[in-house]
């Protein structure tokens, strides 16, 4: 698979935005799994876009964690200064972890659960998570949709734009919702997501989410 730098992408994206109409903001959906993922994309991308997160991450395990990372998330866009100005929105989807068992079929391929992680595993859980997500932007007419996860190190970039990519190919023609391309993670956008989470006192996770990496990790 050819390797393409989504981060050159998104910057030309948000170019073609400020020069076509640079006092107008389009609407952004983005799917965040958790607070300190989602610091450093609101801090770079509030400004441009009028954001919504959407947090649909029904493979997180167990039922705690999950809403310890969600309240951490709450927790922030109530002190971080670009999220209060620019009027970020909060929407939160269902918890029903069952919806993750059925969409990687994990349980019947059995070798899926000790893979580590960038696995096929991992694929199949962005893809059904950025489906949820992509559906809903269109359905509510959002002008753009993108995903948190391209952030982590751990997370394959390539494989979440390609996903992104073929959501839009396969829309109607009726649908004017774009996929967003990214990868947050690049111009220090990890590093900035740390030093976010340490001055906001962030609790920062440290496992992926699924149960099969909870174990791997520990």
């Amino acid at each position: 698979m050819e390797t393409i730098n989504y981060q050159k992408e998104l910057e030309k994206i948000i170019s073609s935005i400020s020069n076509s109409s640079p006092q107008i903001k389009p609407s952004l959906l983005l799917h965040a799994c958790c607070g300190p993922c989602s610091s450093y994309v609101l801090e770079y991308l509030s400004k441009i876009f009028n954001i919504t997160i959407y947090y649909y991450n029904p493979n997180i395990h167990p039922q705690e964690e999950y809403f310890r990372r969600l309240n951490e998330l709450k927790k922030f866009l109530t002190v971080f200064p670009d999220a209060l100005e620019n009027k970020v929105n909060l929407i939160e989807d269902d918890y029903n972890p069952e919806d993750y068992f059925i969409a990687t079929n994990v349980r019947n391929e059995q070798q899926l659960q000790s893979e580590p992680e960038k696995g096929e595993r991992c694929f199949r859980c962005y893809k059904f998570r950025m489906e949820r997500a992509w559906d809903f932007a269109c359905k509510n007419n959002y002008d753009f949709f993108t995903t948190t996860l391209s952030i982590s190190p751990h997370k394959d970039s390539q494989k979440i734009n390609l996903i992104g990519k073929n959501l839009e190919l396969q829309k109607n023609k009726n649908i004017n919702t774009k996929y967003l391309f990214s990868d947050f993670k690049k111009k220090g956008g990890f590093l900035r997501s740390t030093q976010l989470s340490q001055e906001y006192g962030l609790w920062r996770q440290d496992y992926c989410g699924c149960v099969y990496s909870k174990n791997s990790t520990y």
